[in-house]
């Protein structure tokens, strides 16, 4: 099923199967994911083909700096004939939700996403509406240096599992969309690869997989060498923590194992922890990312032995 879903999204998101497979892994692990990235690289597309590839609703929200909460969430409208007010449920209660541009909404418009990414459910007027699952938000954005962007507050991306990027495809991919111009398979015509229900199905496996209480210990400490860094002004939150834990024991379910391994969390955890650390200035300044800062966590963290496993 993994490869499936890796392959029919192949199809219009050319030589980008280890981006895929983080999206994968942030679906089975009931996460979202934020893709940062420059225009033209393909984002947009992504969201859609993952749409497309589960077979579930799917809605756009294009972000702007005048968009109010009610455009997401929905709004109450009077009904002249029942002499009641009547919901109206707003493009978030689709399946798959784009979130595009996320960064060029006002910070109150982008708040409005946290009840919806968090618990999975709307409160409106005193009622609390279910979003059907799998539920996941795709949010893009473009780099913060961007003119006309407000940057994601700490509570907002918190709620991302992931923070990654697609990047430029490579000469040889690069071909093969020229090749593939003439005859252009859009996102909107793939086919199903998998259900809903095959999804649901897949994240009850990926409950089971096994992570010895030595690989427990071992992401417990990369988060609390985030919290101790002399570079750092905040480190992981216990969410952090958790999204790690999750992320990594769906790696292993989408590579065929039952069990997780230290190179699931080693591999993660750039695009799950990156986000959430604040780095001191003075630092950021000498050309340190949060990246590169995780890259060296993990560098210094003993990783413990697969015998223990």
């Amino acid at each position: 099923m993994n490869k499936k879903f890796i392959d029919n999204i192949d199809q219009v998101i050319v030589g980008k199967a280890s981006v895929v497979n983080k999206v994968l892994v942030a679906l089975l692990a009931e996460g979202h994911v934020l893709i940062e990235d420059v225009p033209g690289v393909g984002k947009t597309t992504l969201a859609k083909a993952v749409a497309k590839s589960i077979d579930c609703s799917f809605s756009r929200i294009q972000f702007t700096p005048d968009l109010l909460p009610s455009d997401i969430l929905g709004v109450s409208v009077y009904n002249q004939k029942e002499l009641d007010f009547v919901y109206k449920k707003g493009p978030i209660y689709a399946q798959v939700v784009l979130a595009d541009e996320i960064n060029r909404a006002s910070p109150k418009t982008q708040s409005s996403l946290l009840e919806a990414m968090e618990e999975r459910q709307v409160t409106m007027d005193g009622n609390t509406y279910k979003i059907d699952e799998p539920f996941i938000v795709l949010a893009t954005q473009n780099p913060i240096e961007y003119e006309g962007t407000f940057p994601l507050p700490e509570a907002q991306l918190d709620r991302f599992m992931m923070k990654i990027r697609i990047g430029y495809p490579e000469m040889s991919h690069e071909l093969r969309i020229f090749d593939k111009i003439d005859n252009q398979i859009k996102a909107e015509d793939l086919l199903p690869v998998l259900s809903a229900d095959d999804v649901l199905e897949m994240r009850s496996k990926v409950n089971e997989i096994h992570m010895s209480r030595e690989l427990e210990e071992y992401i417990f400490n990369i988060i609390r060498a985030t919290r101790e860094d002399h570079d750092i002004v905040l480190g992981c939150s216990p969410r952090a923590a958790i999204a790690m834990y999750k992320a990594s024991k769906a790696k292993a379910f989408t590579e065929n194992r039952d069990f997780v391994v230290p190179e699931d969390i080693k591999h993660l955890a750039e695009d799950v922890l990156s986000h959430r650390i604040i780095l001191k200035p003075e630092v950021k300044y000498k050309g340190v990312t949060g990246r590169s800062k995780i890259q060296e966590i993990i560098s210094r963290t003993r990783a413990p032995l697969m015998k223990n496993m």
